[in-house]
């Protein structure tokens, strides 16, 4: 018996609820930190706030990863930990905007940074288990191909969420503007609206995706066994284990976790620092500005830039299985990390806020790339019975280098760069450019043993 080759509809339904997931992590990346920043919070502060969600990340997802793998319920082995998440994160995305409801108790700038923490944990339990179901029910053939449906799932909720607030404000007439300290009312309609996306499509997934079975999945692992292409350790039993899985990991994912560190260092430096740089870099604002009009009108344009480059990834996600195939998964990652640092670094000499949409096309397609080859270069490299846990562990090269941005990069743009916020983004240029130097070092287990079948 061999696992079943699904149609491009099952793997859609497999993957959905990503839609719902990205759609309420791009809400949080384009405008956590303008709401922190109503709320009170300087601009060299702000990766300090920030830092609460790679942390929860650090802890949750080796432990996610570790209970989907010896987890079985009526709803099945991943289902329940996604699902779970959904409601989680759901709950965060409505609560952030309005945490200067709950000022009698603390600091709203507190409140909302609390509920970041709580939206990015809750993303985090969803994720992993996401992407070891796409391990666990497709054979070695289409992972490249269900990696990438992923990526374009990605790509829509991200552009959804990304552009939404702007959408309210320019199509629908819903305001922008508002008192100081206070959230305009596009982006708390934009917030609620992402909660209830979240949820419909994670139930979407979950209703219409079938799980193998244990004795299924494990007549599979011992196919695979005997063919040799992996062999697994033996099953452990204790959530302690985690780390001594940590130590041996396998040689694929330790050259790929550079790769990724400096990949996620680039993007969460991208992330934290848009809002500001834009508004003084390219609207030309003083730092202290974060409430005028002006301001406002250039958080809606980062929404609409962080749209772009999620609407890239997903268009960019279909052709990924297509260059793979002609010149493997090592160089087309190479290549989209290249065109991104370029875009990146391309912002410092763009002459308005709409050539910057040029740059964000570079970072589209390195960002199909990040959520794509990594996944699918691992996925052939590591135990299948230990599926989940790995791609947890897997997730500390995504989340460390986010705390080590966390933690130097607002002195690094208070002391190093002057106050300005743009060079925050020439060095996440920097980085995407060191990673896709670092990939030439990978060893693609699948590609290699296909290699050898050929010849």
């Amino acid at each position: 018996m061999q696992k079943r080759k699904l149609s491009f509809w099952e793997i859609w339904n497999m993957t959905f609820g990503f839609l719902g997931i990205q759609m309420g992590f791009a809400l949080q990346n384009a405008n956590a930190s303008r709401i922190l920043q109503v709320f009170g919070a300087e601009v060299e502060h702000l990766s300090w706030f920030w830092i609460v969600a790679p942390v929860t990340g650090l802890i949750v997802q080796p432990i996610i990863g570790y209970y989907s793998d010896r987890t079985w319920t009526k709803l099945g082995r991943r289902r329940p930990f996604f699902l779970t998440g959904g409601i989680l994160a759901a709950i965060g995305l409505v609560l952030m905007p309005n945490a200067d409801l709950f000022t009698a108790i603390m600091p709203s700038l507190w409140v909302g940074a609390g509920m970041l923490m709580i939206m990015d944990a809750s993303f985090n339990v969803a994720m992993e288990p996401f992407r070891a179901l796409v391990a666990d029910n497709l054979p070695s053939d289409q992972r490249t191909l269900g990696f990438s449906i992923q990526t374009v799932l990605i790509g829509i909720g991200a552009v959804v969420g990304s552009w939404l607030p702007y959408v309210l404000t320019n199509w629908f007439g819903f305001s922008n503007r508002a008192a100081e300290g206070e959230i305009p009312l596009n982006l708390l309609l934009s917030f609620i609206i992402g909660a209830v996306v979240l949820i419909v499509s994670i139930l979407i997934t979950v209703f219409t995706t079938k799980e193998y079975s244990p004795e299924e999945l494990e007549h599979f692992h011992a196919q695979e066994d005997k063919t040799g292409d992996i062999v697994p350790d033996e099953e452990k039993s204790k959530i302690t284990d985690i780390f001594t899985d940590f130590v041996k990991m396998p040689h694929t994912m330790r050259q790929l976790s550079w790769v990724q560190f400096f990949s996620w260092f680039g993007l969460f430096g991208m992330w934290v620092f848009a809002t500001p740089a834009i508004a003084h870099h390219i609207y030309g604002l003083p730092l202290s500005d974060s409430s005028s009009e002006t301001y406002q009108d250039a958080g809606d344009w980062v929404g609409i830039l962080f749209g772009v480059y999620n609407a890239v990834s997903a268009v960019f996600a279909f052709f990924l299985p297509v260059i793979a195939k002609k010149v493997g998964r090592k160089k087309t990652h190479i290549i989209s990390l290249l065109i991104g640092g370029a875009g990146l670094l391309s912002i410092y000499v763009m002459p308005d806020e709409n050539w910057v949409i040029l740059s964000m096309i570079g970072v589209g397609v390195a960002w199909a790339s990040i959520l794509a080859m990594p996944y699918a270069i691992l996925a052939g490299a590591i135990p299948p019975r230990k599926m989940g846990v790995y791609m947890g562990i897997f997730n500390f090269f995504i989340v460390v280098p986010q705390i080590i941005n966390a933690l130097i990069g607002g002195p690094m743009v208070k002391y190093l760069y002057g106050g300005d916020p743009i060079y925050a983004l020439m060095m996440s240029g920097v980085a995407f450019i060191i990673a896709a130097i670092l990939t030439l070092r990978i060893d693609d287990v699948d590609e290699e043993v296909s290699s050898n079948a050929t010849n």
